[in-house]
């Protein structure tokens, strides 16, 4: 039994992982899809609005990410020393946007000029857009391969190469995805006039989704076909897309019903399955060599040793809870429509 254990406890961190960076895109995916539909909001109440619906909760989402970056060092530290050196640049990227993002919604409301505000309102929409799109366009050069080399150095040609078709498509998909969540959550919490233009916006965010999920689908079916290999071999594992379609589709049904709640949730269980569909394409690979397979990484060269993985589990099994408990307090406490006050942002 102790033997079995053993072998499965990289698998175990695997989920552990993947679980946490589901978490982080779900609660920071409506932020970052909030944000980008922030210029579109003319009123400047509308956009204090828009920016008090993720103002007492944005900090507190950002949290799963460093949780999840955590876990992958500490239980698949060859994966995370290799992903970030290969994709330095994206990842630099982010880190300067979400910088951005954080100081241009505390500092809009320092100031009552209108270009102060318009340069902070421009610096918040940028910035979520170009986070959403990031985190797809690392995601798109996973699923394709990385130019992984003998002891995992990357061997990439361009300064620019992350930049590839599949990558920037699954980009796009990511920000529409990410927009029409974001869209969802502010429906939760405004109301009136505000509340009837992100109606609009849902439905235009589903529709531009939908088409780019779509799109993916048929450049991965045929240009990249070992990310279908485990469906060809395991047909069951179909119940999985089935799923993500059925959980998609009723988004859009029930948005269209102005169940918003619901639809919220059936958001959120969409990408979790999506993200779910990535981790039975790759499993038990982490990051796919594209010059030759046998430099790609699968999840037991990568992981620690079994003790550090069983110490780890038990503190995850222990952490996980905290911070699920933490983040629905908080929720549970912000609940309800949003009200402005002298406090506001």
């Amino acid at each position: 039994m102790d033997t079995f254990l053993s072998i499965d406890y990289p698998t175990w961190w695997f989920l552990v992982v993947g679980a946490l960076f589901s978490g982080y895109a779900i609660l920071d995916g409506f932020d970052f899809g909030a944000g980008a539909w922030h210029l579109f909001l003319k009123k400047e109440e509308s956009r204090r609005i828009a920016l008090n619906a993720v103002g007492p909760v944005w900090d507190g989402n950002e949290v799963w990410l460093v949780i999840g970056g955590g876990a992958l060092f500490a239980g698949f530290p060859v994966v995370y020393a290799t992903l970030f050196s290969s994709m330095y640049i994206p990842f630099m990227l982010f880190l300067l946007f979400i910088i951005f993002r954080a100081i241009s919604i505390e500092f809009r409301g320092k100031e009552e000029m209108l270009w102060w505000r318009k340069t902070w309102d421009i610096s918040y929409a940028v910035s979520s857009i170009m986070l959403a799109f990031l985190l797809g366009v690392v995601l798109g050069n996973v699923l394709q391969g990385i130019a992984i080399g003998e002891n995992y150095t990357y061997h990439g040609s361009g300064f620019f190469e992350f930049l590839n078709p599949y990558s920037l498509i699954v980009g796009f998909t990511t920000l529409f995805l990410f927009m029409a969540h974001g869209a969802i959550y502010l429906l939760l919490k405004t109301e009136g006039r505000l509340y009837t233009k992100l109606t609009f916006f849902v439905k235009r965010g589903m529709i531009l989704f939908m088409v780019f999920f779509g799109i993916t689908s048929i450049y991965t079916l045929l240009y990249i076909p070992h990310l279908s290999d485990d469906f060809k071999s395991n047909p069951a594992l179909f119940i999985f897309p089935l799923l993500t379609f059925l959980s998609i589709a009723n988004v859009s049904r029930l948005a269209h019903k102005r169940s918003f709640g619901w639809a919220f949730f059936f958001s959120s269980l969409s990408i979790s399955l999506l993200l779910s569909l990535v981790a039975i394409e790759l499993y038990p690979m982490m990051l796919v060599s594209t010059i030759d397979p046998a430099y790609s990484i699968d999840i037991y060269k990568a992981a620690s040793s079994t003790k550090s993985l069983k110490i780890m589990l038990t503190i995850a099994a222990i952490g996980g809870p905290l911070v699920l408990a933490y983040t629905l307090f908080v929720y549970k406490t912000f609940r309800g429509k949003v009200k402005l006050d002298e406090t506001s942002y």
